[in-house]
């Protein structure tokens, strides 16, 4: 995926078997322990088959096959093999060739795709690869919370390697413009956007036409931000609550006061980040890779918002690389996955990549601490983050049904629309929310 079009598919989670025929919406994540598998499948003649998916531009995929080529297996272990998978149909890419016994031993892939492969029992559990680590010391390495999201009942699905989270932005010279301070909760949030308009401003930016679930993204952030969400600690859909309403009543406030577009119902990814570029929008949520799609350093991170309730927190997602049961040898796709996470760096290093890293080690290096807007967020937000699955701490396999689905986006087109109350509009999602999770 060419990072100029981040919002056109999904990083995260992926549609189910019949949906997933249309091209995934953005950005928009079996027994326990290690267990080993055939050795006719997943690495081909003795091979490790890496499947990677398009993180960044060409550069990204020539410096990830060069890592892969690279690997030098200690011996008797199998070497690594690379293979790009595009993100468009990729659901049926991997379920056929699992199928088939001719699927990868380790692939990069959407942040929900191992819960659900896990269900079918096509995932080797990282239990043996974590404690590994656990004794090496490289897990304390991880941000805290990104390895524990990977943790079900049946052990940990998959390993944590970068993470996609939703910030607020704002351009300086249009606050400066409106003679507005950088809001600092919500309520003066609704004043700096009352100010915005008066200049001719939107101030929240948000979308939600084809492909674009950002501006679904937006308004479960609020959520979490009032300490709501949409599930609770049982991972039931949860969505009809007063947290949520109050949340979804400030973005009703936002529309009353001329800070969202009329045309947002409708408008994509691209048309965002046109209307960010071209200074129409003062503030809003969006990727942590905003200033890099705008090239603009005008445009800047804010730091968390309280809410009303108090709280904050914002919404993640954090992706993760997954090992199969169909391998030529699980001690082998561990010590891959193992070498890979030491050499991945080169990804952040060399800016081929706008996802967040997860480990500590590439958070402090000099190439990441010289972006102050990266440093900020991993400073100020991640600490804050919250997936999808939030009340409950885990992620889960009918997550990619939910994030994938068309509920949130109507749902989100309803409320900017102004078709209905915060309650029956949340109401509406609760139906959506429990027909994709049952």
């Amino acid at each position: 995926m060419n990072t100029s079009t981040p919002a056109t598919f999904s990083r995260r989670g992926f549609l189910g078997i019949a949906a997933a025929a249309a091209a995934v919406p953005l950005l928009a994540a079996c027994a326990p322990g290690g267990g080993g598998g055939a050795a006719t499948g997943g690495g081909g003649s003795g091979t490790l088959k890496f499947w990677d998916m398009p993180w960044g531009p060409q550069s990204y995929a020539d410096a990830a096959k060069a890592v892969t080529t690279g690997y030098s297996p200690a011996s008797g272990l199998p070497s690594a093999s690379y293979q790009q998978i595009q993100w468009n149909n990729f659901y049926q890419t991997f379920s056929s060739a699992i199928a088939s016994k001719t699927g990868p031993a380790v692939s990069s892939g959407a942040g929900f795709q191992a819960f659900q492969f896990a269900e079918q029992g096509a995932i080797a559990y990282a239990d043996d690869l974590i404690e590994s680590m656990r004794k090496s010391g490289k897990l304390d390495d991880f941000l805290p919370g990104t390895v524990e999201t990977m943790k079900t009942p049946d052990g940990y699905a998959a390993i944590p390697w970068q993470a996609d989270y939703r910030v607020l932005w704002y351009r300086k010279s249009l606050l400066e413009q409106a003679g507005v301070d950088v809001p600092t909760d919500w309520a003066s949030y609704i004043e700096a956007s009352k100010a915005l308009a008066k200049t001719g401003v939107y101030g929240f930016g948000i979308g939600a036409g084809a492909g674009n679930s950002i501006g679904s993204q937006a308004l479960i952030s609020l959520m979490i931000n009032n300490g709501g969400g949409l599930f609770d600690t049982d991972q039931k859909p949860d969505a009809v609550t007063d947290a949520n309403i109050e949340a979804m009543d400030f973005v009703r406030e936002l529309i009353a006061v001329k800070a969202v577009d009329p045309g947002a119902p409708s408008y994509t990814a691209d048309n965002i980040i046109e209307q960010w570029k071209t200074k129409r929008i003062g503030m809003g949520w969006h990727t942590a890779g905003l200033q890099h799609l705008v090239n603009d350093d005008d445009v800047v991170v804010a730091s968390p918002l309280t809410a009303y309730s108090g709280g904050t927190g914002t919404l993640g997602y954090v992706n993760n690389l997954m090992m199969y049961t169909n391998t030529p040898s699980q001690e082998g796709s561990e010590a891959f996955l193992t070498a890979y996470l030491d050499d991945m760096k080169m990804y952040w290093d060399n800016k081929l990549i706008d996802s967040l890293p997860v480990l500590k080690s590439i958070v402090d290096s000099e190439a990441f601490q010289s972006d102050a807007e990266w440093v900020k967020i991993i400073d100020q937000w991640q600490p804050v983050v919250k997936p999808l699955s939030y009340q409950a701490e885990t992620l889960f396999a009918d997550l990619a049904a939910v994030d994938g689905g068309q509920g949130l986006q109507q749902f989100t087109q309803a409320i900017l629309g102004g078709q209905t109350d915060s309650k029956t509009a949340l109401e509406g999602l609760q139906v959506e929310l429990e027909s994709a999770t049952s």
